[in-house]
This record gives C-alpha cells, structure tokens and sequence, in this order.
C-alpha cells in the first residue's frame, strides 16, 4: 500500500475516536497501511518487570497504530489538513506537494 505520510510528518485524524487531534508521525507500516501517531490513541499495556531488560513492570500507556485513511497531512502553510499530489521536477526527484496550498512537503 503506497502511503501518503513518512516518518514526523505533522497530521491530524479525521476519524475516530482522537478526531481533531494533531500529532507527529512516529512509525509507518506500509505492509498493514498504518501509522503510529505521537499522543493519538493511546493504549494501557500491562507489563511483566523484567530486570534482565531493565523493563520495569506495570502499566503503562503508549500509542497504538491507526489506519493511515485516518490520517491527513498538516499544511505547513495554513496549519489545515491538506490532500498531497506527488510531482516530478525538472531534475527528475520526486516530491510531495500540499495540495490546499501548493507547497513542497518535503526538504
């Protein structure tokens, strides 16, 4: 599945029970078409202490991965959600390009 957003990329969730909220990407899964969001639908994880690891035991709360349909990029421009084109330039690289106002996405 080809994915719209990389690794901290500024989105926002457009469905779902963390709607509204913005975060910075944190992984992609392409192979399951998700992506794990900073502070967007965290999940209680109970741990088991493991001194070996020094993993300490309880629990604890992180992030759990949301579909990327989900998901819309932030304009850096206009701080809204955006649809992203993809565009060759004429020195054949390829980049994305924040649709609500016309921007390049990537550095």
């Amino acid at each position: 599945m080809k994915l719209s957003v990389r690794k901290n990329d500024e989105v926002q969730v457009i469905a779902g029970r963390d709607r509204g909220k913005t975060g910075r990407v944190l992984r992609v899964l392409p192979e399951k078409g998700r992506v794990v969001v900073e502070g967007v639908n965290l999940i209680k994880r109970h741990t088991k202490a493991n001194p070996q690891k020094q993993v300490k035991g309880g629990i604890i709360e992180r992030e759990a991965a949301i579909h990327a349909s989900n998901v819309m990029l932030v304009d850096p421009d206009s701080s809204k959600p955006t649809r992203v084109e993809h565009k060759t330039l004429e020195n054949k690289t390829r980049v994305r390009i924040a649709r609500r106002s016309g921007s390049v996405l990537d550095k």
